[in-house]
Protein backbone atom coordinates (compact mmCIF):
# COMPACT_ATOMS: atom_id res chain seq x y z
CA UNK A 1 0.00 0.00 0.00
CA UNK A 2 3.06 2.26 -0.14
CA UNK A 3 1.88 3.95 -3.37
CA UNK A 4 -1.30 5.08 -1.61
CA UNK A 5 0.39 6.48 1.52
CA UNK A 6 -0.41 10.14 0.88
CA UNK A 7 -4.04 9.45 -0.01
CA UNK A 8 -4.50 7.19 3.01
CA UNK A 9 -2.89 9.75 5.33
CA UNK A 10 -5.28 12.43 4.00
CA UNK A 11 -8.22 10.00 4.38
CA UNK A 12 -7.32 9.18 8.02
CA UNK A 13 -6.85 12.86 8.87
CA UNK A 14 -10.27 13.62 7.39
CA UNK A 15 -11.87 10.81 9.45
CA UNK A 16 -10.20 12.09 12.63
CA UNK A 17 -11.30 15.66 11.88
CA UNK A 18 -14.93 14.55 11.38
CA UNK A 19 -14.90 12.39 14.53
CA UNK A 20 -13.21 14.90 16.83
CA UNK A 21 -15.03 18.04 15.65
CA UNK A 22 -18.40 16.23 15.46
CA UNK A 23 -18.19 14.90 19.02
CA UNK A 24 -16.88 18.21 20.43
CA UNK A 25 -19.81 19.96 18.73
CA UNK A 26 -22.31 17.54 20.29
CA UNK A 27 -20.78 18.15 23.75
CA UNK A 28 -20.85 21.93 23.23
CA UNK A 29 -24.53 21.90 22.13
CA UNK A 30 -25.61 19.74 25.10
CA UNK A 31 -23.70 21.99 27.52
CA UNK A 32 -25.13 25.22 26.08
CA UNK A 33 -28.74 24.12 25.43
CA UNK A 34 -30.66 24.07 28.72
CA UNK A 35 -33.46 21.89 27.29
CA UNK A 36 -30.91 19.10 26.67
CA UNK A 37 -29.98 18.78 30.36
CA UNK A 38 -31.79 15.46 30.81
CA UNK A 39 -30.75 11.78 31.11
CA UNK A 40 -30.93 10.88 27.40
CA UNK A 41 -28.47 13.66 26.54
CA UNK A 42 -26.22 12.99 29.54
CA UNK A 43 -25.73 9.48 28.11
CA UNK A 44 -25.15 11.00 24.66
CA UNK A 45 -22.47 13.25 26.22
CA UNK A 46 -20.81 10.15 27.69
CA UNK A 47 -20.94 8.50 24.26
CA UNK A 48 -19.30 11.56 22.65
CA UNK A 49 -16.54 11.69 25.31
CA UNK A 50 -15.98 7.97 24.78
CA UNK A 51 -15.82 8.37 20.98
CA UNK A 52 -13.21 11.11 21.47
CA UNK A 53 -11.28 8.63 23.64
CA UNK A 54 -11.39 6.02 20.83
CA UNK A 55 -10.13 8.59 18.29
CA UNK A 56 -7.29 9.85 20.50
CA UNK A 57 -6.27 6.26 21.41
CA UNK A 58 -5.51 5.33 17.80
CA UNK A 59 -4.27 8.78 16.68
CA UNK A 60 -0.57 8.60 17.77
CA UNK A 61 0.42 5.40 15.93
CA UNK A 62 -1.81 6.03 12.88
CA UNK A 63 -0.27 9.50 12.38
CA UNK A 64 3.24 8.15 13.06
CA UNK A 65 2.83 5.33 10.52
CA UNK A 66 1.05 7.21 7.72
CA UNK A 67 2.21 10.84 8.08
CA UNK A 68 5.72 10.56 9.56
CA UNK A 69 6.79 7.16 8.15
CA UNK A 70 7.56 5.84 11.65
CA UNK A 71 5.91 2.39 11.66
CA UNK A 72 7.54 1.12 14.88
CA UNK A 73 6.20 1.49 18.41
CA UNK A 74 7.63 0.54 21.81
CA UNK A 75 6.16 -2.61 23.38
CA UNK A 76 4.91 -0.85 26.55
CA UNK A 77 3.39 1.96 24.48
CA UNK A 78 1.65 -0.69 22.37
CA UNK A 79 0.23 -2.37 25.49
CA UNK A 80 -0.98 1.02 26.80
CA UNK A 81 -2.66 1.77 23.47
CA UNK A 82 -4.28 -1.67 23.44
CA UNK A 83 -5.61 -1.05 26.97
CA UNK A 84 -7.19 2.28 26.05
CA UNK A 85 -8.68 1.09 22.73
CA UNK A 86 -10.37 -1.88 24.41
CA UNK A 87 -11.31 0.14 27.52
CA UNK A 88 -13.21 2.65 25.37
CA UNK A 89 -14.80 -0.17 23.33
CA UNK A 90 -16.12 -1.88 26.48
CA UNK A 91 -17.27 1.50 27.84
CA UNK A 92 -19.17 2.23 24.61
CA UNK A 93 -21.01 -1.08 24.93
CA UNK A 94 -22.03 -0.17 28.51
CA UNK A 95 -23.18 3.33 27.46
CA UNK A 96 -25.32 1.87 24.65
CA UNK A 97 -26.91 -0.48 27.20
CA UNK A 98 -27.62 2.47 29.54
CA UNK A 99 -29.16 4.38 26.62
CA UNK A 100 -31.45 1.44 25.82
CA UNK A 101 -32.57 1.42 29.48
CA UNK A 102 -33.26 5.17 29.15
CA UNK A 103 -35.46 4.53 26.07
CA UNK A 104 -37.23 1.64 27.87
CA UNK A 105 -38.12 3.81 30.89
CA UNK A 106 -39.12 6.80 28.70
CA UNK A 107 -41.53 4.69 26.61
CA UNK A 108 -42.75 1.99 29.02
CA UNK A 109 -42.82 4.02 32.29
CA UNK A 110 -42.92 7.70 31.23
CA UNK A 111 -44.52 8.89 34.50
CA UNK A 112 -41.62 7.47 36.52
CA UNK A 113 -38.90 8.64 34.11
CA UNK A 114 -37.57 11.55 36.20
CA UNK A 115 -37.71 9.43 39.37
CA UNK A 116 -35.98 6.36 37.94
CA UNK A 117 -33.35 8.29 35.99
CA UNK A 118 -32.44 11.05 38.42
CA UNK A 119 -29.15 12.93 37.92
CA UNK A 120 -27.56 10.97 40.78
CA UNK A 121 -28.61 7.62 39.26
CA UNK A 122 -27.29 8.61 35.81
CA UNK A 123 -23.95 9.54 37.46
CA UNK A 124 -23.85 6.18 39.32
CA UNK A 125 -24.59 4.29 36.09
CA UNK A 126 -21.77 6.17 34.31
CA UNK A 127 -19.29 5.38 37.10
CA UNK A 128 -20.37 1.70 37.14
CA UNK A 129 -19.83 1.43 33.35
CA UNK A 130 -16.31 2.90 33.65
CA UNK A 131 -15.35 0.64 36.62
CA UNK A 132 -16.66 -2.48 34.80
CA UNK A 133 -14.66 -1.64 31.65
CA UNK A 134 -11.49 -0.94 33.62
CA UNK A 135 -11.73 -4.19 35.63
CA UNK A 136 -12.28 -6.28 32.48
CA UNK A 137 -9.49 -4.76 30.38
CA UNK A 138 -6.90 -4.23 33.15
CA UNK A 139 -5.52 -7.86 33.12
CA UNK A 140 -4.90 -7.89 29.33
CA UNK A 141 -1.51 -6.06 29.26
CA UNK A 142 -0.17 -8.16 32.17
CA UNK A 143 -1.27 -11.44 30.57
CA UNK A 144 0.61 -10.43 27.41
CA UNK A 145 3.71 -9.12 29.19
CA UNK A 146 4.41 -12.49 30.85
CA UNK A 147 4.87 -14.15 27.41
CA UNK A 148 8.12 -14.37 25.38
CA UNK A 149 8.22 -12.49 22.04
CA UNK A 150 10.90 -13.99 19.82
CA UNK A 151 9.50 -13.77 16.26
CA UNK A 152 9.21 -10.79 13.90
CA UNK A 153 6.72 -8.63 15.80
CA UNK A 154 4.73 -7.26 12.87
CA UNK A 155 1.17 -6.09 13.52
CA UNK A 156 -1.64 -6.26 10.98
CA UNK A 157 -2.83 -2.73 11.82
CA UNK A 158 -1.25 0.64 12.55
CA UNK A 159 -2.50 0.37 16.16
CA UNK A 160 -2.47 -2.35 18.81
CA UNK A 161 -5.46 -4.67 19.28
CA UNK A 162 -5.54 -7.67 21.63
CA UNK A 163 -6.60 -10.25 18.96
CA UNK A 164 -3.69 -9.03 16.81
CA UNK A 165 -1.11 -9.04 19.64
CA UNK A 166 -1.87 -12.59 20.83
CA UNK A 167 -0.69 -13.93 17.43
CA UNK A 168 2.88 -12.75 18.12
CA UNK A 169 4.23 -14.52 21.28
CA UNK A 170 6.22 -17.75 21.07
CA UNK A 171 4.67 -19.10 24.28
CA UNK A 172 1.24 -20.61 24.95
CA UNK A 173 -1.49 -17.97 24.49
CA UNK A 174 -4.41 -20.20 25.54
CA UNK A 175 -5.07 -18.20 28.74
CA UNK A 176 -4.98 -14.91 26.82
CA UNK A 177 -7.33 -16.23 24.16
CA UNK A 178 -9.76 -17.75 26.69
CA UNK A 179 -9.80 -14.60 28.85
CA UNK A 180 -10.32 -12.43 25.75
CA UNK A 181 -13.26 -14.62 24.69
CA UNK A 182 -14.66 -14.60 28.26
CA UNK A 183 -14.72 -10.78 28.51
CA UNK A 184 -16.17 -10.44 24.98
CA UNK A 185 -19.05 -12.77 25.91
CA UNK A 186 -19.58 -11.40 29.44
CA UNK A 187 -19.60 -7.75 28.29
CA UNK A 188 -20.60 -7.49 24.63
CA UNK A 189 -22.65 -10.69 24.71
CA UNK A 190 -24.61 -9.79 27.85
CA UNK A 191 -25.00 -6.12 26.81
CA UNK A 192 -26.31 -6.97 23.35
CA UNK A 193 -28.82 -9.49 24.77
CA UNK A 194 -30.08 -6.93 27.32
CA UNK A 195 -30.35 -4.24 24.61
CA UNK A 196 -32.35 -6.66 22.45
CA UNK A 197 -34.57 -7.54 25.43
CA UNK A 198 -35.22 -3.84 26.18
CA UNK A 199 -36.33 -3.33 22.57
CA UNK A 200 -38.66 -6.34 22.75
CA UNK A 201 -40.33 -4.68 25.77
CA UNK A 202 -40.37 -1.28 23.99
CA UNK A 203 -41.94 -2.83 20.88
CA UNK A 204 -44.59 -4.58 22.98
CA UNK A 205 -45.43 -1.27 24.67
CA UNK A 206 -45.50 0.62 21.34
CA UNK A 207 -47.80 -1.93 19.69
CA UNK A 208 -50.30 -1.36 22.52
CA UNK A 209 -50.68 2.29 21.41
CA UNK A 210 -53.91 2.67 19.40
CA UNK A 211 -52.86 5.49 17.06
CA UNK A 212 -50.52 4.55 14.19
CA UNK A 213 -49.15 8.11 14.15
CA UNK A 214 -48.30 7.94 17.87
CA UNK A 215 -46.66 4.53 17.39
CA UNK A 216 -44.36 5.88 14.67
CA UNK A 217 -43.62 9.03 16.70
CA UNK A 218 -42.63 6.91 19.72
CA UNK A 219 -40.46 4.53 17.67
CA UNK A 220 -38.79 7.51 16.01
CA UNK A 221 -37.27 8.47 19.38
CA UNK A 222 -35.32 5.16 19.27
CA UNK A 223 -33.96 5.38 15.70
CA UNK A 224 -30.72 7.19 16.65
CA UNK A 225 -29.94 4.67 19.37
CA UNK A 226 -30.72 1.67 17.13
CA UNK A 227 -28.33 3.08 14.47
CA UNK A 228 -25.62 3.67 17.12
CA UNK A 229 -26.03 0.06 18.36
CA UNK A 230 -25.78 -1.38 14.83
CA UNK A 231 -22.72 0.66 13.76
CA UNK A 232 -20.95 -0.42 16.96
CA UNK A 233 -21.90 -4.09 17.32
CA UNK A 234 -21.89 -5.25 13.68
CA UNK A 235 -18.24 -4.23 12.94
CA UNK A 236 -17.12 -5.30 16.44
CA UNK A 237 -18.56 -8.83 16.06
CA UNK A 238 -17.22 -9.02 12.49
CA UNK A 239 -13.64 -8.06 13.44
CA UNK A 240 -13.70 -10.54 16.34
CA UNK A 241 -14.96 -13.37 14.09
CA UNK A 242 -12.43 -12.55 11.33
CA UNK A 243 -9.53 -12.64 13.81
CA UNK A 244 -10.65 -15.89 15.46
CA UNK A 245 -12.05 -17.89 12.56
CA UNK A 246 -10.77 -16.15 9.41
CA UNK A 247 -7.06 -16.73 9.90
CA UNK A 248 -6.65 -17.58 6.21
CA UNK A 249 -8.60 -14.55 4.99
CA UNK A 250 -6.58 -12.00 2.95
CA UNK A 251 -4.72 -9.45 5.08
CA UNK A 252 -6.66 -6.52 3.62
CA UNK A 253 -9.91 -8.05 5.01
CA UNK A 254 -8.46 -7.87 8.56
CA UNK A 255 -7.30 -4.30 7.97
CA UNK A 256 -10.63 -3.15 6.52
CA UNK A 257 -12.76 -4.73 9.29
CA UNK A 258 -10.60 -3.17 11.99
CA UNK A 259 -10.79 0.26 10.31
CA UNK A 260 -14.59 0.07 10.18
CA UNK A 261 -14.72 -1.05 13.84
CA UNK A 262 -12.60 1.83 15.18
CA UNK A 263 -13.23 4.71 12.79
CA UNK A 264 -16.89 4.44 11.73
CA UNK A 265 -18.78 4.68 15.09
CA UNK A 266 -16.96 7.84 16.37
CA UNK A 267 -17.53 9.52 12.99
CA UNK A 268 -21.16 8.48 12.41
CA UNK A 269 -22.59 8.86 15.95
CA UNK A 270 -22.51 12.71 15.92
CA UNK A 271 -23.97 12.75 12.39
CA UNK A 272 -26.82 10.36 13.31
CA UNK A 273 -27.74 12.25 16.49
CA UNK A 274 -27.50 15.62 14.72
CA UNK A 275 -29.87 14.48 11.96
CA UNK A 276 -32.36 12.53 14.11
CA UNK A 277 -32.51 14.67 17.29
CA UNK A 278 -34.73 17.72 16.76
CA UNK A 279 -33.26 19.78 19.62
CA UNK A 280 -29.65 19.25 18.45
CA UNK A 281 -30.68 19.91 14.84
CA UNK A 282 -32.39 23.19 15.82
CA UNK A 283 -29.36 24.36 17.81
CA UNK A 284 -27.02 23.51 14.90
CA UNK A 285 -29.30 25.41 12.52
CA UNK A 286 -29.31 28.41 14.88
CA UNK A 287 -25.49 28.31 15.14
CA UNK A 288 -25.07 28.16 11.34
CA UNK A 289 -27.54 31.02 10.76
CA UNK A 290 -25.90 33.08 13.49
CA UNK A 291 -22.50 32.47 11.88
CA UNK A 292 -23.80 33.62 8.49
CA UNK A 293 -25.30 36.78 10.00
Amino acid sequence: MEGLEHWLAAFFLLLYAFSILGNILILFIIKEEQSLHQPMYYFLSLLSVNDLGVSFSTLPTVLAAWCFHAPETAFDACLAQMFFIHFFSWTESGILLAMSFDRYVAICNPLRYSTVLSDARVAHMGIAIIIRSFCMVFPLPFLLKRLPFCKANVLTHSYCLHPDLIRLPCGDTTINSMYGLFIVISAFGVDSVLILFSYVLILRSVLAIASKEERLKTLNTCVSHICAVLIFYVPMVSVSMVHRFGKHAPEHVHKFMSLVYLFVPPMLNPIIYSIKTKEIRKRLHKMLLGHKL
